[in-house]
């Protein structure tokens, strides 16, 4: 495994087991959201998100956490090796979302120059937030077996699920010695 797309709810914890992954496999990681947004919120152009996207995933090998299916799955899927969808419950995403809005701690996948604050729009991503597995999920499901059909895939629940997943990964080291 040297590209994985990681999916999954906001709050899931895609940023977070993409960072384990990625340290864990020695491999590059990709926020989409880092490569989203400008400063403030703003949405890009949609070629020029696709195109730093296309430029991410240029390398033989990266972890790639964030969903935007219908924007970057055809440049994603066809070289993915794995996609992981975690499966966390939407109370644990919604409360999660909160916290660390409510925290606001600096997180390595926020967008440069992009503050979380309790405001309209944050109400808004809370709807998106609850209502992602009934009204979300099955069109980024859609578009992932329309994509790439032949790109295994591995449902992971909870951190005893997540820890196995990771403990099953080749280290680093042991990785690349495997290569050779």
């Amino acid at each position: 495994m040297q590209r994985i797309v990681i999916l999954g709810n906001a709050g899931s914890g895609k940023s977070t087991l993409a960072r384990a992954v990625g340290k864990r496999l020695g491999v590059p990681v990709v926020h989409l959201d880092t490569l989203f947004w400008e400063p403030g919120w703003v949405e890009p152009d949609a070629e020029l998100f696709r195109q730093r996207v296309g430029e991410a995933t240029a390398g033989d090998s990266w972890v790639c956490e964030g969903n935007y299916a219908r924007r970057t799955f055809d440049l994603r899927l066809p070289r993915a090796d794995l996609v992981i969808w975690l499966d966390t419950p939407r109370l644990t995403c919604f409360t999660r979302v909160i916290l660390r809005s409510v925290m606001n701690r600096p997180r390595p996948d926020l967008p440069a120059g992009c503050t979380e604050k309790l405001d309209r729009a944050f109400l808004t991503f809370l709807n998106f937030v609850w209502n992602f597995d009934r009204g979300y999920r099955p069109g980024i499901e859609a578009q992932r077996l329309a994509k790439g059909p032949q790109v295994p895939v591995v449902h992971v629940r909870g951190s005893q699920q997540i820890a196995a997943f990771l403990d099953s990964l080749p280290a680093a080291g042991k990785l690349a010695s495997a290569g050779q």
